[in-house]
């Protein structure tokens, strides 16, 4: 009897019952939504079962049925990756799928021009990328829902291998009409008394008051994007501080 799902609709129907939506699910597999209950939907037709129930709001949960088919989903997408990975050492190549996230702050520097790379040299890797806060990056490495991160060593807990590639000193951005600004150096004794506009993230917060060395900078202003602080020191309200 021929197979009429594919596994790739497993892998959203999967997406789905571990996420609990179908909005999560299609942010963590880079899909749209309508894609994700589309293959929901022919799934349910296939096999002539129901799946899902809705709950409140956007919500999804299995049915007793839902259940069964989702731990035999599982073992068949694992089944399938270990083919993949047999093939990869038969043939001699690195294949497959690949998950990476990537610390938001430095993601659109970074990640596109080393995805390009990295999949022009490995053609039949299978690439997905997440750009998430530090704090995000350790949830989703210790829920296994991607292989590697890259970003900064800090808080690294003890089951984390931190492979070091760079290092990124921090530096002070600065209204172009700032007193200090064109300086070589400018120390924390300096800064502390100027308005200041804090990347206010998780872990990375810490990290760039931790440069005053335990004096306490003037915060006039937060945000969590870095575009944003950018802009905001550009048009004055203060100096920034990023690597």
């Amino acid at each position: 009897m021929p197979l009429r799902f594919t596994l790739r609709q497993l892998e959203y129907f999967v997406a789905v019952g571990e996420a609990g939506s179908i909005a999560k699910a299609a942010e963590q597999v880079n899909v749209s939504p309508p894609s994700i209950s589309a293959s929901i939907a022919q799934l349910e037709a296939e096999f002539g079962v129901q799946l899902f129930v809705r709950k409140h709001s956007h919500a999804l949960a299995l049915t007793a049925g839902g259940r069964l088919f989702l731990k035999e989903a599982a073992r068949l997408l694992n089944d399938a990756d270990a083919l993949h990975d047999i093939a990869g050492d038969i043939a001699e190549k690195v294949r497959g799928p690949l998950a990476v996230g990537c610390l938001l702050t430095f993601a659109q520097i970074v990640l596109p021009a080393l995805r390009k790379k990295f999949e022009d040299a490995y053609p039949d890797v299978r690439v997905r990328q997440f750009e998430r806060n530090q704090g995000q990056l350790f949830e989703m490495l210790q829920r296994g829902e991607i292989d590697a991160a890259l970003t900064y060593d800090l808080e690294l807990s003890q089951d984390m291998t931190f492979e070091p590639l760079m290092q990124l000193p921090a530096y002070v951005m600065l209204p172009a009409a700032h007193r200090l600004a064109g300086r070589a150096g400018i120390t924390p004794e300096e800064l502390v008394d100027e308005p200041m506009v804090l990347l206010d993230l998780p872990y990375s917060r810490e990290y760039f008051l931790s440069a005053f060395q335990g004096l306490r900078p003037r915060i006039a202003e937060r945000t969590g994007d870095i575009a944003v602080m950018r802009s905001m020191v550009a048009n004055g309200f203060g100096y920034g501080i990023a690597n």
